[in-house]
């Protein structure tokens, strides 16, 4: 009896979580329920938001956005979607959240698995898989739908936000997981044609015997870099989104939300490759004598491709760990908000369409008491007073 009882107050306060009242289905009794801290649309997940550890700083930064996809979808917003035109430059469409998480993200069928590997890709890789921040799965048939990278950013950054609003723009910084997990999602694109890919990419990776030398592999980059442009071209309708970007914009560098503060972006995993390979092209043009970080993720893409043409399998650990052309590989790459502000250039990103007010409408419950100060937007919303009144 006990157990049914519990099973019965469970329900009602998802039901709340995800619906919120609904009049003539028991809302009084719904009212006498006290809500427990969670996220709007989040009710089947690998984290359980009753307890403060599911509310660090790592943890929030990947929950609040998958909560935040969620509202947007129950408002029938759509993220702006950035992708890879035929010119090889940067287009902005919209996508729908349910083709974004490869479900509807309200569906009771959803399960929200964050930080573990994206297991379709396992089959590519020789050893360990890395995580990636969120899985999304189907729980009638336990298939992982999308594996999604997020980046939860602040608009403006240090280079932005002494600039008029509309040139305003956030800092990325990548790490070399991120970049494990987009060559195998543009491998996935050949993955019934790799020999194709081998034609793409062998005239110039064949030349390469030793790929850790700086002196055999920085001439070539150039050409790995036109081989890499190809094999993107010859396959961009099969281009999927990969990088979920949210935006959380403050009244310039001060630590006070903006009224319209919320948005989110998603790369395509085509798309992304111009963050990195654009300042490579510069690098080349520049006349750069060393590997700078941009290019050596250029090398690092061409080789997970090339070794999956080759072998439909890619050593991805030998290829970040030894493939370091003298710098550090705690980061693949970083890029500031002058440059992203050149791809990401919309009415959104000036004006974020979730307005500060509505968070109360995302964290529930209390959730908000477990925020740490630790990061610059948990403070914010922590000391932004009459957020949650």
């Amino acid at each position: 009896m006990f157990k049914t009882i519990s099973c019965w107050l469970e329900k009602v306060i998802c039901d709340r979580l995800r619906y919120g009242n609904k009049k003539g289905r028991g809302e009084d009794k719904v009212a006498k329920v006290k809500a427990e801290p969670g996220l709007f649309g989040i009710v089947n997940c690998n984290r359980d938001f009753k307890v403060k550890a599911s509310w660090g700083k790592n943890q929030f930064n990947s929950s609040f956005p998958a909560s935040l996809g969620c509202y947007m979808a129950s408002k029938g917003l759509k993220p702006v979607y950035l992708v890879l035109n035929k010119t090889s430059n940067i287009s902005h469409d919209k996508i729908h959240v349910s083709n974004l998480y490869g479900m509807n993200p309200l569906s009771e069928d959803i399960y929200y698995a964050f930080e573990r590997d994206y297991l379709p890709f396992q089959q590519m890789v020789i050893g360990r898989l890395p995580g990636i921040d969120l899985v999304t799965l189907d729980r009638e048939t336990g298939n992982s739908l999308r594996g999604i990278e997020i980046k939860l950013t602040a608009l403006p950054d240090n280079s932005t936000c002494t600039l008029a609003e509309n040139e305003y723009g956030t800092e990325l910084v990548i790490r070399p997981q991120t970049i494990v997990y987009l060559g195998l999602s543009i491998a996935g694109a050949y993955k019934n044609d790799r020999g194709d890919l081998l034609k793409v990419l062998s005239p110039i990776c064949d030349r390469i015997k030793d790929w850790t030398s700086i002196k055999e592999v920085l001439p070539l980059i150039p050409k790995l870099t036109e081989a890499v442009d190809l094999a993107l071209t010859k396959h961009i309708e099969k281009q999927k989104p990969l990088i979920m970007q949210p935006i959380w914009k403050t009244e310039g560098k001060a630590a006070k939300l903006h009224d319209n503060c919320l948005d989110i972006f998603v790369w395509s995993d085509f798309a992304f490759t111009r963050l990195f390979m654009d300042i490579t092209k510069r690098n080349i043009s520049a006349g750069v004598e060393s590997i700078t970080r941009p290019m050596r993720t250029t090398v690092w893409l061409a080789k997970i491709l090339y070794e999956y043409a080759v072998n439909g399998r890619v050593d991805h650990e030998t290829i970040i760990d030894h493939y370091t052309y003298n710098t550090k590989n705690d980061k693949a790459f970083a890029v500031s908000g002058r440059t992203t502000h050149t791809y990401m250039n919309s009415a959104e990103l000036t004006t974020p369409r979730i307005k500060k007010d509505e968070i109360k409408k995302i964290i529930l419950g209390g959730g908000e008491n477990y925020l740490s100060p630790e990061r610059r937007f948990d403070a914010v919303i922590k000391n932004t007073p009459g957020l949650f009144d």
